[in-house]
């Protein structure tokens, strides 16, 4: 399975902000739309990348400031990133090694959407699943063996 494929199941819907947002804008949307990160675009480019990770390292480093660190302050710049012809296998030896749960899928300089570690989880158990049926199918429809 492609990443591009791991895609196409979970849907094409992206949120983002603008790096120079306050933090806590930030949090809004992630908590309201109920995601795990935000794609980062300045100029209509990829600026960065935030996570919770990030949002709650921020928290703990500026304590009861904030408030007033910008998303721009705390994202994570140069993001590793994925390309939609990515094989499943290669996506999770790289989100494994990078220890990062999202991974921004960019073909050229075009964002194609975010996979998470969630998303690859959720397209192994289909494709496994996909696989043990077609085995056990396999199986019910072997030809028995005459006796001669």
């Amino acid at each position: 399975m492609q990443v591009k494929e791991i895609l196409a199941i979970k849907g094409k819907v992206l949120y983002t902000i603008a790096p120079e947002r306050p933090l806590v804008e930030a949090i809004a949307v992630m908590t309201e739309q109920d995601v795990g990160s935000l794609v980062c675009f300045a100029q209509g480019k990829m600026a960065g990348m935030l996570t919770f990770r990030e949002v709650l390292n921020a928290v703990h480093a500026h304590a009861t400031q904030w408030r007033d660190v910008s998303v721009a302050e705390v994202m994570v710049a140069k993001p590793f990133c994925a390309s939609p012809d990515m094989d499943m296998d290669e996506l999770r030896r790289l989100m494994v090694e990078h220890h990062q749960r999202y991974l921004p899928v960019m073909e050229g300089g075009l964002l194609m959407g975010v996979v998470s570690f969630h998303d690859v989880a959720k397209a192994v158990l289909e494709e496994q699943s996909f696989e043990n049926k077609m085995l056990k199918a396999y199986i019910r429809n072997w030809p028995e063996e005459k006796a001669d």
